[in-house]
């Protein structure tokens, strides 16, 4: 981590005066962010990066955006395409860096998006609708896809469905360019399953439950015919167990760099907890749940030090800093709180590599 530069992208939404996506230096060391420069992106609510570094895609109005990213950070677009649905909410590449997945909350719509070498979007190469009736009026008894991600081994897709509890597995065909569906996980009623994570060896996925306050552990085997998840273990994200309790709402999952420490933020209550990962059984341990300072903590992300981290209060409009005591199991809060208007999304990542022949 000598020398490496990093650089953090906060999505917001620009229905007030932020105008799409912040740039931040990041000091890894001492666990700070400095606000640099801000992009203009019409809603940009979710951000992903291309497998080698180079662009960085996301959500817009329009339907999806990519921009080059420079020895610095920087961002300059290269193009944008349309959907053909509702403004998405998720992005994630896949493995080999060939699609770019699309949620759609508004619409229950999962989209793929053909990426280029040279950075630009392609055709829609696949748009699947989910069909289903949830359980919870709220939600309008109807499919809100939260999250897509594929598998570590890049033979699946998971779309995790909000309104109908399920997590539907789809088969990438890439001769067909086709998303095939081969199984569902179903989730339990009122649970609102809402983001999927895999541990840094594949083995294990953990699914953050949006409704019920929970964390999932299922084991995950993809050798077979068809995908295989099995639960594994069931942990609150609450201060303290509370099923009858409405008012909050389970939001952010990340996974540490050093793969033995999960983090989740709730809003409600506006915590955050940090769970320390058993890498032999994937099972989690709580060791903290405690108060992040802002409203409606939407997401957050670990310092690549493993030692701070940066939580996105949607509500509160604005971005605080911890430094995590692993010893104590406690988090001190790190500097004054940045203001940026409704966070929605915040990563951190490495400037990329750029070959002397390819810089400008």
């Amino acid at each position: 981590m000598e020398n490496k530069k990093y650089v953090a992208y906060v999505g917001t939404y620009t229905h007030g005066n932020s105008k799409g996506i912040y740039v931040y230096d990041v000091d890894v060391e001492n666990g700070l962010l400095t606000e640099r420069e801000e992009v203009k992106v019409r809603n940009a609510s979710h951000t992903a990066i291309s497998k080698n570094g180079r662009f960085l895609y996301s959500i817009e109005d329009e339907g999806v955006a990519v921009f080059e990213r420079d020895a610095n950070g920087d961002l300059t677009r290269i193009n944008s395409v349309n959907i053909d649905g509702m403004r998405g909410c998720f992005l994630a590449t896949d493995v080999d860096g060939k699609y770019l997945y699309v949620a759609g909350y508004h619409d229950g719509k999962v989209t793929v998006v053909h990426t280029h070498k040279d950075g630009s979007l392609g055709s829609l190469m696949d748009g699947v609708y989910h069909t289903g009736l949830g359980s919870v009026a709220e939600r309008n008894f109807r499919p809100h896809v939260n999250c897509v991600r594929p598998t570590p081994d890049n033979k699946y897709l998971c779309a995790v469905d909000n309104g109908i509890d399920q997590v539907k597995l789809y088969r990438i065909n890439k001769r067909r360019h086709k998303l095939e569906l081969v199984d569902i996980l179903r989730c339990p009623r009122e649970s609102g399953p809402r983001i999927i994570r895999f541990s840094a060896d594949g083995r294990f996925a953990y699914i953050l439950f949006e409704l019920s306050n929970e964390i999932k552990v299922y084991s995950y085997d993809g050798t077979g015919n068809v995908p295989e998840f099995e639960l594994v273990q069931t942990v609150s994200t609450l201060t303290k167990k509370d099923p009858d309790s409405i008012h909050n709402a389970a939001s952010g999952l990340a996974l540490a760099p050093d793969g033995k420490h999960l983090f989740c933020t709730t809003a409600g209550e506006n915590t955050v907890s940090m769970y320390e990962i058993d890498v032999e059984s994937g099972m989690l341990e709580k060791k903290f749940t405690l108060p992040v300072s802002g409203d409606y903590p939407k997401d957050l992300v670990i310092f690549p030090d493993n030692q701070h981290i940066a939580v996105a209060n949607h509500a509160s409009n604005s971005i605080t800093t911890f430094r995590v005591d692993y010893e104590k199991n406690i988090i001190v809060m790190h500097g004054k709180p940045l203001k940026v208007e409704t966070p929605n999304c915040i990563h951190i990542w490495p400037v990329p590599e750029i070959p002397e022949n390819d810089q400008k």
